[in-house]
């Protein structure tokens, strides 16, 4: 086993005895399978573009069974077995449609002409000889710049299945995935056309979210500011964490009428702020904090609960009869609701106890997305020309249990008071509940969404330059990033592919870029790693 595709890899270079994240060395070797089958799907798609040949059924495939491999999604080896047997179903079906145009079907041994073992341990056996380090003769920097493709095309295509959940798919995307997956075995390719393959994947991936955006915003109108309790009401309870709305609306849906009221956790606290949802009266308000402390507030929480997308860890027996999984979603021994038919968990919140009393707690906001800041634009100009505000912060991105990331909240709390704190994803789950006030009436925390939502940051960025007639690095903004996982490694490349520079990252740097590619991104970017909260403050404010 060798993974190390998230910021928490062991002593900050690779885990080979079992993941941190839990993830076992058979998932490993079965993930690693899946990719390498999935490269084979890319080369064949490549050729059927330039035959005019594309199949919807296989362009899901491609994304579901990559968005599968992202850190605490799927950690279920049977489900990898169907996928692995599913990927090259559909590679052959592609072939015959690309011979049938008059496409080349014709590839050298690799992953287009992979035949899978017949058992669990056959397909183990094989995915360990395909894995990251399968190879010791491909230059360190070459094997960092397409691993670094390979985790940008795994957040692009968790942000392409979202969208297209929703109904917005755009075949530039798929095309994109589809290239990037097989220039990562063309050993012609240099380190140039390779970091040209990172930026375009970050590009690629602006279209994604915008799909993506248009998908939520177009189905539950654009979020609005909103007050959402972090208290409890008495009653029964379902938790619903990961990032998927539809998921949520149907879960609202199937439980109105019930007496079950309907919280979020982790990444599902914005859609208290959109329109369609919060419209249910049982939609009551959220639990608990970040992904990597469910084990602890999923064991306290009296009620079942569902995980929609990532971000699940090992449950507890304590709770191992009360969670279920959906979508990509698994894990050994827990409940799989495939159909969306969620009965299994609104009978178990049923039969649980719910809260007995009514809980009380803090109120936070939530609904600052670029549609609500913008409609405060000339407030927003105006405080800054007249120097009320002197600075705006983007603090946020994913958060984690290494020691380290309460820089981001010594960090807010010194943020001076004539400065703005924007925040997206679970990063802000370190800060989310301070009083940081208001200048002028304009809140100084925030919260702008999930981590998809960078999208709506990069638009308030994008018309602030605009309406200051300047570029975006020359704006009194600052960017403060914290990262886990592939999500935000894509997101990261979508910034620098817009030429956003100064981004300070933590709480450290991927184990996967070696020092000559960091020396790039710092030369052309002058991305740097984050210092203290107080020294860097000084340096960016003076």
């Amino acid at each position: 086993m060798f993974c190390f595709q998230c910021e928490q890899t062991a002593k900050g270079e690779g885990c080979t005895k079992i993941g941190v994240c839990g993830k076992q060395p058979e998932v490993a070797a079965l993930q690693d399978l899946l990719i390498h089958a999935t490269k084979g799907i890319a080369q064949v798609a490549v050729e059927g573009t330039k035959v005019g040949v594309s199949d919807p059924a296989v362009n899901q495939f491609a994304c579901e069974a990559i968005f599968s491999t992202l850190t605490n999604v799927d950690f279920d080896p049977a489900r990898f077995v169907t996928l692995i047997d599913e990927a090259v179903k559909h590679r052959e079906a592609l072939k015959a449609k690309v011979q049938a145009a008059g496409g080349s079907a014709a590839f050298a041994d690799g992953p287009a002409t992979f035949t899978p073992a017949g058992d669990q341990a056959g397909l183990v056996a094989q995915g360990e000889k395909v894995g990251i380090q399968a190879d010791p003769s491909v230059n360190p920097d070459i094997r960092s710049l397409r691993e670094l493709i390979v985790y940008g095309i795994k957040g692009l295509a968790a942000y392409a299945d979202h969208a297209r959940i929703l109904g917005q798919e755009d075949e530039s995307v798929y095309a994109y995935i589809y290239e990037g997956l097989a220039a990562t075995l063309d050993d012609t390719l240099g380190a140039d056309e390779y970091v040209g393959l990172a930026l375009k994947c970050g590009e690629v991936n602006l279209k994604a979210m915008e799909l993506l955006d248009a998908g939520n915003t177009g189905t539950y109108g654009h979020p609005v500011p909103t007050a959402v309790p972090l208290g409890a009401k008495k009653g029964k309870a379902i938790l619903v964490s990961g990032h998927d709305l539809k998921d949520l609306e149907t879960i609202l849906k199937q439980t109105e009428g019930k007496g079950i009221n309907v919280y979020t956790h982790g990444e599902m606290l914005p859609c208290h702020g959109y329109p369609e949802l919060k419209k249910y009266g049982h939609f009551y308000g959220h639990y608990g904090t970040a992904w990597q402390n469910q084990a602890k507030e999923f064991a306290a929480f009296p009620g079942a609960i569902v995980m929609t997308t990532n971000c699940i860890q090992k449950p507890r027996e304590t709770y191992q009869d009360n969670i279920f999984t959906t979508g990509l979603v698994g894990w050994p021994g827990v409940t799989h609701i495939a159909d969306k038919d969620f009965t299994p968990a609104i009978e178990r919140a049923m039969a649980l106890p719910g809260f007995t009393k009514d809980v009380p707690g803090k109120q936070v906001m939530v609904g600052f997305a670029r549609n609500a800041v913008m409609g405060v634009a000339p407030q927003v100009i105006e405080a800054v020309k007249n120097k009320a505000i002197r600075h705006f912060f983007l603090v946020g991105g994913c958060d984690g249990a290494k020691p380290g990331r309460d820089y981001y909240t010594e960090f807010v709390e010194k943020v001076p008071e004539d400065c703005v704190v924007l925040t997206l994803a679970c990063g802000k789950f370190r800060f989310f509940d301070k009083d940081l006030g208001d200048i002028g009436g304009i809140p100084r925390l925030l919260d702008i969404g999930q981590c998809n939502d960078a999208h709506s940051a990069i638009q308030i960025a994008v018309a602030l330059a605009n309406a200051f007639e300047c570029g975006v690095n020359d704006l009194p903004l600052s960017m403060i990033l914290s990262w886990y996982e592939q999500k935000a490694c894509v997101i990261l490349l979508s910034l620098l592919h817009l030429g956003i520079k100064d981004i300070r990252l933590g709480p450290s740097l991927p184990a996967f870029i070696t020092p000559n590619v960091l020396d790039v991104l710092v030369k052309n970017f002058n991305i740097m790693p984050i210092g203290t909260a107080e020294g860097d403050l000084k340096a960016i404010l003076g």
